[in-house]
Parts: C-alpha cells; sequence; structure tokens
C-alpha cells in the first residue's frame, strides 16, 4: 500500500528553495536535490533509539567526569587532585571570575543541559509519547551546540599534561579518560540525533 502524502510530506532543499514530495528510501538511502546536489534527508530507521542510547551512555559517563579527578600532581611530597568543578573554582578564588563563568558554563552546564534535553526528548519519543515543551526544547538545544566546548577544554588539559611534566609528577585520572570517552558518545549522539526525523515522529504521536 503507498505512503499517505500525510506521512510523506513536501520539502524544501535547504540550499536552493527546489521543493519536493518526500518518498520512502531504502534502508541507509539519501535523497539529494537534482537541481543543487545538496542533501535532502536520508534513511533514518532506528535513529531514535540509537540516540538515546548514546546519549544516555553520554550522560552516565558525563557524572565520572564529574565524580573524579582529572588529573593528579604531585611536587614536593605534595598531592594534589583537580576536577572539573575544582577548576571553574579554583579560577574563580583566584580573582578570574569571567574565566571561571565561561568554563562552568561550556564544559558543565551546557553539556548536562544539552545531554538532559535530548534524553528527555528522546524517551517519550521512544515510548510514542509527545513531550511536553517539545519545540522549546529543541530550539534550546540549537542554541546550545555552539556552547558546549568540552573538546576545546580537553586540549587545553592535555596542552597542560605536557607543559606541567616537567615541574610536577603528573598522573591523568580517571576523570580524563572519560572525558575522552564523553567526546566520542557525544559526537556518536550529535550524528544520529536527526532533527527532521525526530519532528516526523512528534507528529506521529497521538495528542496527550
Amino acid at each position: 500500500m503507498p505512503e499517505s502524502s500525510h506521512e510523506y510530506p513536501l520539502i524544501a532543499c535547504h540550499d536552493c528553495d527546489l521543493v519536493y514530495q518526500e518518498t520512502a528510501l531504502p534502508p541507509g538511502g539519501e535523497a539529494r536535490c537534482q537541481r543543487c546536489g545538496a542533501l535532502l534527508y536520508r534513511d533514518t530507521t532506528g535513529c531514535i533509539q540509537r540516540s538515546l542510547a548514546y546519549c544516555s551512555a553520554a550522560l552516565l559517563v558525563f557524572i565520572l567526569v564529574n565524580a573524579f579527578p582529572i588529573l593528579e600532581l604531585e611536587t614536593q611530597g605534595i598531592r594534589r587532585n583537580a576536577t572539573l568543578y575544582g577548576t571553574a573554582l579554583t579560577l574563580y578564588h583566584e580573582n578570574m571570575a569571567p574565566v571561571a563563568a565561561l568554563v562552568a558554563l561550556t564544559t558543565l552546564l551546557v553539556p548536562a543541559l544539552e545531554l538532559a534535553a535530548i534524553c528527555y526528548l528522546l524517551l517519550f519519543l521512544n515510548l510514542k509519547r509527545r513531550p511536553p515543551g517539545f519545540a522549546d526544547l529543541m530550539r534550546l538545544i540549537q542554541l546550545m551546540r555552539p556552547w558546549g566546548m568540552v573538546e576545546v577544554f580537553l586540549i587545553g588539559v592535555l596542552v597542560s599534561l605536557v607543559k606541567l611534566a616537567h615541574m610536577a609528577h603528573v598522573l591523568p585520572g580517571l576523570g580524563l579518560w572519560s572525558f575522552g570517552v564523553l567526546i566520542l558518545l557525544m559526537a556518536a549522539s550529535a550524528g544520529s540525533f536527526d532533527a527532521h526525523e525526530i519532528w516526523r515522529q512528534y507528529e506521529k504521536c497521538p495528542n496527550s
């Protein structure tokens, strides 16, 4: 039986605005604009489940990142542990409040809110229910993404490791390894998070 036009509505090319009628795609297939060649959409079968799995795992690893030290420094027999939260707090106490706020925003607040919002939306959609506040959260996720800079922070930590190696005995903590895993999981979650398909699944859910 052919799919209804309601299930496959009209879609406009993001690059040249040519309008198409969506059609079903084979597994792994993709549709491209005949005029400019831009990608219109791809087969996203199971994207809700995949993205939910990646995001849930990332949220758990994010807890590990904040629960364990990123670095352990030993100088003259004195050991100091550096955690993500402790880094922002130390910067604040060193009269660098703007830098502390930026670190807390880009490595703590924004990633936590983004992961929590995505998990919330996908969990409802996976249960075939419409999440309350869906449209506002989708906009919020798009606004927050440029401010999540955990990979930039990790690069800074690695540079610090190299520079501090001749000054103190530096040991990577569990938080640092968790940080690396977190970046991979967040990248996988972002790659499987298809806003077009998520809106379609939302429209399919019955009104509560």
